[in-house]
């Protein structure tokens, strides 16, 4: 469909295509230098000892859990209100997943109070979500994970450039994993990166990143090793050249890209301040990365009609999320989870548009819209 407004867009020119050209030129396009430079580069933006690039999110957290000794017979706590890759990575491990609800209408990330009821003997981790780009409250977090012994991850998909008390989401836990996907702050088509500062993680999960082997083809070609050893069960879940050029000049644009973000949202909020719509996050602490602008309908309306409504108007919306613990697989798999907040905001919320390059008029137009449609 032709939309009027686009949900996401990308900010791609000149300088993204002389990169991958560049790439293309160098015929190396396997994960090697430039891969290594990305790497660099990103964890000095968020102020990490070490970040490893790849393939995608999903893995990122998958390496997360595993690195962390995660696996059969232990439980690690996470959001329903996520993409399913937040869940989905720990039952590749064995372990098993608890629910817990979010904060509430205002704060659509999970809830500390929530994450303590959900403690077992059996919990191993926490995995927060920093939903839209704005910060969980890792202290009370953090606090949980010293009190009760566990690891905490944060799926900061959400949040590159975000941060709290001066501190950048993803740096808080043991590990933050980053994605790339297309509509993400950073993009890189698909791709992620796994950020933290314990050495004995980064070891693990370079090893674990490309099937356990102890050298690399790039080693090889540098000539600092000629054969290899494979010492223990990986995978390959390695990034590529021409994806990391790209992650170099995205993350150039961040800062600024996130800016206009955050000036957008500020229109949206002034705009409809007086609409009937509930808008999240009015209480905003930290640095979000403004990646989402969610809204939620009133009780009892018809989402779908209101939707169908805008996209008539030509303008694209989305739903974040439905709610994990609710899929076929995970009600077959656990049952049923009793998770209030969660389910009653889902049920109400619409994402609306949100990118760099929207125009005054764009944001004018989906706010006609928004008003036109609950009325």
């Amino acid at each position: 469909m032709d939309w009027r407004v686009p949900l996401a867009d990308l900010d791609i020119d000149q300088e993204e295509k002389r990169a991958v050209l560049e790439v293309l030129d160098s015929r190396w396009l396997t994960m090697g230098a430039i891969t290594q430079s990305f790497e660099q580069q990103f964890a000095e933006a968020v102020g990490a000892r070490y970040a490893l690039a790849v393939t995608n999110a999903t893995v990122a957290l998958h390496l997360a859990c595993l690195a962390l000794g995660i696996g059969q017979g232990d439980e690690v706590i996470v959001p329903s209100l996520t993409f399913v890759a937040t869940a989905n990575s720990v039952l590749y491990t064995g372990a098993e997943v608890r629910f817990a609800d979010i904060a509430g209408a205002d704060d659509l990330t999970i809830s500390p109070q929530d994450i303590e009821r959900r403690i077992t003997p059996n919990t191993k981790a926490i995995i927060v979500m920093h939903y839209g780009g704005y910060p969980c409250r890792m202290p009370e977090i953090m606090d949980l994970a010293s009190k009760y012994g566990l690891a905490l991850i944060e799926d900061a998909a959400h949040a590159p450039g975000a941060a709290l008390e001066g501190r950048s989401l993803g740096t808080w836990g043991d590990v933050g994993c980053f994605s790339f996907f297309s509509n993400k702050n950073l993009s890189t088509a698909e791709g992620g990166m796994l950020v933290t500062n314990r050495e004995d993680i980064v070891e693990r999960v370079k090893l674990l990143r490309s099937h356990g082997m102890t050298s690399l083809t790039w080693d090889r070609h540098l000539g600092h090793a000629y054969t290899y050893d494979v010492v223990d069960l990986g995978y390959n879940y390695r990034i590529d050249e021409i994806r990391s050029a790209l992650g170099l000049v995205q993350l150039g644009k961040l800062a600024a890209n996130n800016q206009r973000r955050s000036r957008i949202t500020e229109q949206y909020r002034l705009a409809l301040a007086d609409s009937s719509v509930e808008i999240p996050f009015k209480s905003i602490f930290g640095y979000p990365a403004y990646h989402l602008f969610p809204i939620l309908l009133p009780e009892g309306s018809q989402r779908k009609a209101f939707i169908d409504c805008l996209r008539g108007l030509g303008i694209q919306t989305s739903i974040h999320y439905p709610p994990v613990h609710l899929f076929t697989y995970y009600r077959s798999r656990y049952g049923e989870n009793s998770l209030p907040e969660t389910e009653s905001i889902a049920a109400r919320e619409v994402t609306l548009p949100l990118y760099p390059s929207m125009k005054s008029g764009d944001v004018d137009a989906v706010i006609e819209a928004v008003r036109t449609a609950v009325e």
